[in-house]
């Protein structure tokens, strides 16, 4: 059996995303969940864990849309059905970001 080895309460969090890995095009993506220090999103192909970049993704916070861009390191990329499962965490997240992030998990 799996066990879930994540320390941290995430909430699902269903947006577009786009990541942009450094060195890399362009990827489009779909968010899964969030926490405070990263999420989770599914891609059309596989990328290297260690991998660093940035990744942007839409989150309403009190009913309204708010772009939150992060740069980001992909800690697990795994295949998940027809798509790509991958976890990215937060490197030095800014003020704004850490706020709408925190607002959006309560």
């Amino acid at each position: 059996m799996l066990v879930d080895q994540r320390h941290v309460p995430r909430k699902i969090l269903r947006a577009k995303a786009m990541v942009v890995l450094d060195g890399a095009a362009p990827a489009p993506g779909r968010t899964l969940d969030i926490c405070p220090t990263g999420l989770s999103v599914t891609l059309g192909h596989m990328v290297p864990a260690g991998a660093v970049g940035t990744v942007s993704f839409e989150m309403f916070i009190d009913g309204k849309p708010q772009i939150i861009t992060c740069r980001s390191k992909v800690t697990y990329c795994i295949f998940s059905g027809d798509d790509v499962k991958v976890g990215f965490q937060f490197i030095n997240p800014d003020q704004a970001a850490t706020a709408a992030i925190t607002k959006f998990m309560r």
